[in-house]
């Protein structure tokens, strides 16, 4: 505690922390506690997930406000409900020797009559989400023209998922002359944008290097054909029986649809997104911090909060859309001290992005096997055998062992090791013992050869249009009927987009093509030299102007997905979500339980949905599956 003591906190602070058990403060802690705690100031912290940052602010703000008083002297904002309730959790723990002390959470998918009157009588802390809070602020249950500091929690995430609208209107309701404290991870242009826009002269504290992973997390990846990554996955989580581990997707139709396939097959899973209520949320993650469930697979967004301890493997089922949200998953494994690892299962077409990863984050990636059936079962195998070795004799069976001998005397002891791991291994060896090798020769260094017979397409639409790479490449792959794997190397910038196909496709996209519309708008592919990298132009059949990868900015995509797994955040009412998840009970987005060696099934099937276009002049118009015709987003 005397470490903490010389921070310059006050006895019941120093209290609260001698009760948690707190030993010594992290880094993030030592350089901006005593910062806060000597002059109100603006200060921008950077550092990494995991480190402490909300006793970095929480304490200062504690002893900084007058809990004497019923105004509400503090504001902190915050991405997903699952932190905003965390923080307020450790808040309360914080200052449980601080009486009078309220701090109140508030955020979408509860109450809001409920959120109001706990404000009512007197809430001197606000945590809040960005939607839920500028609603409320809208109907005037909330007054923050009093604030004196204002907290901006994983503030590159809140403007990655489009809170800056929010957030700016937010903070014209309160003073100008308050101290604003802003935590992120990374520090995109964006957050340096929001910095100069809200904050006077901010002190900037890093711990670490900006942007870049935890030194505490190990990367690996592995090569695999797309339709064996479910496979792979399996075989991953196989090859570690101790494994407890968040798994990331990009979409919340795949988190379901990964979920509800790894209980099928017998595995401690369940999903979180933000299709989920707050009750399903909640039972979800008690069930994952007791352990009851051993693969969470998560959405980037609803996995903003999770804070439990001792992850042992973050699984990038997909790579995200942005390298700074890659920084974010691998930093829900390797916390306070602890050691982690980060897997990523790639395609081909998506080994590329490795290198922009390590480049971003100063890491570097091994590339590993999938592995084998025999290696598996070995693995598991020794995993029982452990798991023997170190179980706890209950001497109640004593008086059951004679007619256990008398049963058992006819087997010598081989005889009775065999048949005893026989009774759980066979179903498992009989799943694995003609399981195909799932690796994919090749990697970062064959890319020349991953471009040869291949042609690089321009097309007139991109994010402006709803789309993201996943979404723009299953109405490529419907449309175009080529398969699983015709339509590869998608890259979508904001009014266009590039993709690949093979050279013997050239003429059939094109064709397809010729007077497309989609929803009334004219849609027009081009033929691009550029097979993948920026380089020269090239020419559509016939003539017209080439078209390539060079100067046409960053992908500054709306993220549909991001958008919509906000959920309630954005005062959006539940029921207005999609039937997909309708009258569902709680018990459909649990975990399923893995007994001893079940038997796994691979999952299967494809329903993603399916688009549609016309062309101009008339013509049969393709209906899409499940839509009414009408092209909509994956989701």
């Amino acid at each position: 505690m005397s470490k903490f003591k010389s921070l310059g906190l006050n006895d019941t602070l120093l209290q609260a922390i001698t009760d948690m058990g707190f030993e010594a403060p992290s880094e993030v802690q030592e350089k901006t506690i005593p910062i806060l705690l000597e002059k109100d100031i603006d200060l921008v912290a950077l550092a990494q997930t995991g480190t402490g940052k909300t006793a970095a602010f929480g304490f200062p703000m504690l002893q900084k406000i007058d809990v004497g008083s019923r105004t509400t002297q503090g504001l902190i904002l915050s991405p997903t409900r699952e932190l905003c309730l965390q923080i307020t959790n450790e808040l309360k723990l914080y200052g449980k020797h601080e009486k009078g002390l309220n701090v109140v959470a508030i955020y979408g998918g509860a109450s809001i009559q409920d959120q109001a009157r706990q404000i009512q009588k007197g809430a001197q802390i606000i945590v809040a989400t960005p939607g839920r809070m500028k609603d409320m602020i809208g109907r005037r249950m909330i007054d923050i023209s009093k604030i004196e500091y204002c907290v901006l929690d994983e503030a590159d995430e809140m403007l990655n998922m489009g809170f800056y609208e929010d957030i700016t209107e937010i903070l014209s309701y309160s003073p100008d002359d308050k101290s604003t404290w802003l935590f992120s991870a990374t520090m995109p242009r964006e957050v340096r944008n929001i910095a100069k826009k809200f904050m006077h002269d901010p002190i900037e504290v890093t711990v670490g290097s900006a942007n870049v992973g935890s030194s505490q997390v190990s990367h690996e990846y592995y090569l695999v054909n797309a339709r064996d990554r479910y496979a792979a996955l399996k075989r991953l989580a196989d090859a570690q029986p101790d494994i407890f581990s968040v798994i990331f997707c990009r979409t919340k139709r795949d988190t379901q649809k990964v979920a509800e396939q790894l209980i099928e097959d017998g595995y401690n899973a369940a999903a979180i997104h933000g299709d989920l209520s707050q009750n399903q949320r909640d039972m979800v993650m008690n069930s994952f911090r007791k352990r009851q469930i051993q693969m969470l697979v998560a959405t980037d967004v609803a996995a903003r909060g999770i804070d439990v301890e001792n992850i042992t493997h973050v699984i990038n089922y997909q790579l995200p859309d942005e390298i700074e949200t890659y920084t974010h998953r691998s930093g829900r494994t390797g916390r306070a001290g602890k050691t982690g690892i980060s897997m990523v299962i790639v395609s081909k077409s998506e080994v590329r992005k490795i290198s922009s990863i390590e480049k971003k984050i100063q890491k570097k990636f091994e590339k590993k096997e999938i592995p084998s059936g025999d290696h598996i079962c070995e693995m598991q195998l020794f995993h029982l055998a452990n798991n023997i070795a170190n179980t706890e004799i209950n001497h109640e069976i004593d008086v059951h062992l004679p007619k256990l001998n008398d049963a058992l005397e006819s087997f010598s002891k081989e005889e009775l090791i065999k048949k005893f791991f026989s009774v759980e291994f066979t179903r498992f060896n009989n799943y694995y013992k003609k399981s195909k090798d799932l690796n994919v020769e090749g990697g970062r260094s064959s890319y020349e050869e991953d471009q040869k017979d291949s042609t690089r397409y321009f097309i007139n639409i991109g994010t402006k249009d709803d789309f993201d790479w996943m979404t723009l490449k299953d109405f490529l792959k419907d449309l175009l009927d080529l398969g699983k794997d015709g339509v590869y190397k998608v890259d979508v910038k904001d009014s266009f987009s590039f993709f690949n196909t093979d050279d013997t496709h050239e003429e059939l996209v094109l064709s397809v093509f010729k007077d497309f519309q989609l929803e009334g708008r004219s849609v027009s592919v081009e033929v691009s030299k550029d097979k993948g990298r920026s380089g020269g132009g090239g020419g559509r059949r016939g003539g017209g102007r080439g078209r390539d990868d060079r100067g046409r900015g960053g992908d500054r995509g709306r993220r549909g997905e991001r958008s919509s797994d906000r959920g309630g955040d954005r005062g959006r009412s539940e029921n207005r979500r999609g039937d997909r998840d309708r009258g569902k009970s709680d018990s459909d987005f649990g975990g399923g339980s893995k007994d001893g060696f079940k038997k796994r099934r691979s999952g299967s099937g494809d329903d993603k949905p399916k688009f549609s276009g016309k062309r101009r002049g008339g013509g049969d118009k393709p209906e899409s599956k499940g839509t009414g015709g009408k092209r909509r987003r994956r989701v």
